[in-house]
């Protein structure tokens, strides 16, 4: 009888599991159903939970609900980012990734936001794990080459290939661990080259630290592939965080470091040395008494520094930053009085500011000048640990430097000597075959023969700073901005009414100033670019204005809509309501921004009306292109497609699709096309800053392999009027983008550029043409163009011959394969 017990059984399990499953597909087709229902009415959070349970119960989905639940993961994440509910994002994409845990998109997205939130080594992994599921996948290289850049900064590809740099360290160190420093410390020690050569010179004990997490996993590499992974020991530390003994044993004789930058001190080595010397070294010798041995006592590589510097005019470093057009595009600039970059040598700079950019001098296009006589500013001795203590206490000095060159002090620019020992010194100078760039103190002042610039010296905050704070001419003293200009940058409305209540034309220029990036002010100075675009806007204009009274009985024209959706500080909407469009909108949010607009508008006697700030009247600042108002198109939409860097603007295309949808007819996109032109290039500076070429730059240490696992192929931020290269073609039109017509694009295209002399194609170089409308067009490779140049680098560079055809291979907007020459 025991069959006839369990039979039974058998069918109530078995009709129980229909009927689960009859429930569990009917649950899963009312969840899906729900879904959509919500995609339908925009309810991203709960169409998500519905996908999350119908997925989970019906694995088989997962095919046909793939591209939905992509879409509902991205909107609602998006929602989730706005409202700053970051770990909800964070387990929203942890929840999809369990479903789809090989999907690229998925994977790349997730990469994104955590880039966009700063953290950059975990976005590295995603962007890296995204290409290897799918290596054609072009976002995701973007994206890898994006965070590339920021992870392994692309001096360490300079310095690495900086030989003499590289042995003059070697036999610096070589000598001190000879001269009886047993145990060294390297800090700050990038792809470990300085610990291994204390190594190779015989410490007996080696170590290192290394704050970046990319930077220490790449060390730990090059060591084991070196063969010292177990004689050098690497911490994943900033110096000033290390202990004895958690972190290392004992104090050590030597420390080697370069943690400096083109300004000497920018990279907090007056700290560092000075934690060392109390924390992680041994003491000084004794002058009393000198016999002391060398592995009782403690010393820094390098052993100290000397700062020169030099007066210069410079038109390039002018136009960066200070304002040099008195109008563009019909525009009076006059009314916003001084407009200066953050970056300043002024008395009351703020402490907290660093005081210089970088500049290669020798590279600067249209060169430069010296006005005075190189000087030397300031000499430091880093086994000094009382100097080094007092650097910051220390009272300003004070230089007189003789004008030797009548011209226009655009600034001081200034190098140093770092003196590794007695024997061996670096020089940064903008003569010097080096890797290193000039520190730039930007200023503005005619000077004549004979005169007298007073510089004072400090080091405020471990900052070098230098300051222009007097002329001296004919015995008589002359002080630098002795009335300093208000200089705005915050929330300025009571500023702003008293500067408008001023402002009549028969008055001097307004007390206030202002501040902006030196990009935009170069941008501002380009009198080229804003001239061509309001001679395309009155042509748009005069159309628009002509359709319309041929259309509308009524006296009075309906309003023609302008939207300027530019990033950073723009007039392009003030240039369109001066011609007459109004009214016009401009998507700047800065207050100080907005102030200017407005001082500028008031002064060209552009209504206030007229002009408008966009982003006070959408609701969701991440939704720019929208209507003008429930029943109205634009007019005409101007996007900002290149980059300063040189680059075409990431999903350029998709916000032209967009913008054309939001457009009256007859309206416009500016520009409506973009053609990129380039050239066949020979430039072995330009292999030098991509990637690590061998060994024996690097001491015959193995590191090129994995550091140029961060090579970026596309260079950017370049000059290509000043870079040493050899053209081995002429321009040729590699891609064109028409923005007011989708169907002119294409993907992919293969471009034959014939070879005028022969050489090794190492790179192509490109830009742009900026065509506004049919007529009108700007170049970004132009001698006033505010835009930099690019370079797609070969990973292996190309012997050709003159006559040769070269043939490109091109996909999306940049140049990814070239294919072996020929004679047809």
């Amino acid at each position: 009888m025991p069959n006839a017990t369990t039979r039974p059984k058998r069918t109530r399990r078995h009709r129980r599991a229909q009927r689960e499953d009859a429930v569990r597909n009917e649950l899963v087709s009312r969840s899906l159903e729900s879904a959509q229902q919500c995609l339908f009415s925009q309810d991203y959070g709960t169409a998500f939970v519905h996908y999350l349970l119908v997925l989970n119960l019906a694995p088989a989905l997962k095919d046909f609900a793939n591209e939905s639940f992509r879409f509902t993961l991205f909107k609602w994440t998006d929602e989730l980012d706005s409202l700053g509910r970051i770990q909800d994002l964070f387990n929203c994409y942890e929840q999809a990734m369990e479903l789809f845990p090989v999907d690229e998109v998925i994977v790349n997205s997730m990469g994104e936001h955590l880039f966009r939130m700063g953290f950059r080594d975990e976005a590295a992994g995603h962007f890296y794990k995204a290409l290897k599921l799918r290596p054609d996948f072009p976002e995701a290289k973007e994206n890898f080459y994006r965070v590339a850049n920021w992870l392994v900064e692309r001096w360490h590809f300079l310095m690495l290939n900086d030989h003499g740099r590289n042995h003059k360290y070697q036999l610096a160190i070589k000598k001190a661990v000879e001269g009886g420093c047993s145990s060294v410390l390297d800090i700050g020690t990038g792809t470990g080259i300085l610990g291994m050569c204390a190594k190779m010179a015989g410490a007996a004990e080696v170590y290192a630290c290394e704050l970046s997490k990319t930077m220490y996993e790449l060390a730990c590499e090059v060591l084991s592939a070196n063969g010292m992974a177990d004689s050098i020991k690497i911490v994943h530390l900033k110096s000033l965080d290390m202990k004895i003994p958690k972190d290392i044993p004992n104090r050590v004789s030597l420390v080697v470091t370069e943690t400096v930058d083109a300004g000497l001190f920018g990279e907090g080595i007056i700290e560092t040395l000075i934690h060392a010397w109390k924390h992680l070294l041994l003491p000084p010798p004794n002058t009393q008494q000198p016999l002391s041995s060398p592995s009782q006592t403690g010393r820094v590589i390098p052993a100290g520094a000397t700062v020169f510097g030099v007066a210069v005019q410079c038109r390039e470093i002018r136009r960066q930053h200070r304002l040099c057009a008195s109008s563009v595009g019909g525009l009076d600039l006059s009314a916003v009085g001084q407009i200066y970059s953050p970056v300043s040598c002024l008395a009351d700079t703020e402490d907290s500011t660093e005081p210089y950019t970088t500049e290669r001098l020798s590279r600067l296009r249209g060169g430069y000048i010296q006005l005075t006589q190189p000087f030397t500013a300031l000499d430091i001795d880093f086994n000094n640990v009382q100097e080094l203590e007092g650097l910051c206490s220390r009272e300003m000095m004070q230089l007189r430097l003789c004008v030797t060159q009548e011209g226009v002090l655009d600034a001081l620019a200034v190098w140093f000597q770092l003196h590794l020992d007695q024997d061996n010194h670096l020089s940064t100078g903008p003569q010097e075959d080096t890797c290193w760039e000039q520190a730039i103190y930007p200023i503005q002042n005619t000077v004549k023969c004979g005169d007298e610039i007073l510089v004072e010296v400090s080091c405020k905050d471990s900052y070098l700073r230098l300051c222009c704070a007097a002329i001296i001419r004919d015995g008589h003293t002359f002080r630098l901005y002795n009335v300093t200009p208000k200089i705005l940058t915050a929330n300025p409305e009571a500023e702003l009414c008293s500067a408008l209540a001023g402002l009549q034309t028969n008055q001097e220029k307004p007390s206030c100033a202002f501040m902006l990036e030196s990009a935009e002010i170069a941008l501002l100075n380009n009198t080229a670019y804003h001239n061509s675009f309001q001679r395309a806007m009155s042509k748009l204009l005069v159309s628009l204005k002509s359709t319309r009274r041929s259309q509308q009985s009524d006296t009075e024209l309906d309003p023609i809509y302008v939207l300027d959706v530019s990033e950073g500080f723009s007039v392009l909407s003030l240039i369109a309501a001066q011609l007459g469009f109004d009214p016009t909108y401009s998507s700047v949010e800065k207050e100080h921004h907005q102030t200017m607009l407005r001082l500028l508008a008031k002064g060209n006697g552009v209504l206030e009306s007229t002009l408008e700030f966009w982003l006070s009247h959408v609701e969701d600042d991440s939704a720019v292109l929208q209507r003008p108002a429930t029943e109205k198109l634009w007019s005409a939409i101007i996007l900002d497609c290149i980059e300063t860097c040189g680059l075409i603007r990431q999903k350029l295309l998709e916000k032209a699709t967009l913008a054309r949808c939001l457009l009256e007819d007859g309206g416009q996109i500016f520009p409506e096309r973009i053609v990129i032109h380039g050239m066949l290039v020979e430039s072995d500076t330009l292999l030098r800053e991509s990637a690590v070429q061998g060994t024996e730059p690097t001491l015959g240490f193995n590191i090129a392999p994995f550091i140029n696992q961060f090579t970026v192929p596309v260079h950017v931020f370049l000059d290509l009027s000043t870079l040493e290269c050899t053209h081995l073609s002429e321009a040729v039109e590699l891609f064109a983008l028409d923005l007011m017509n989708s169907t002119a694009n294409y993907t992919d295209r293969e471009v034959k550029v014939r070879v005028n002399t022969s050489g090794k194609v190492t790179a192509i170089a490109f830009w742009y043409q900026i065509h506004l409308d049919s007529e009108q067009s700007v170049s970004t490779f132009s001698e006033d163009s505010h835009w930099k140049q690019a370079a797609v680098v070969l990973q292996q560079p190309l012997t050709v011959s003159r006559g040769e055809w070269v043939k490109l291979s091109i996909h999306g907007n940049l140049l990814v394969s070239l294919v072996k020459p020929t004679w047809k």
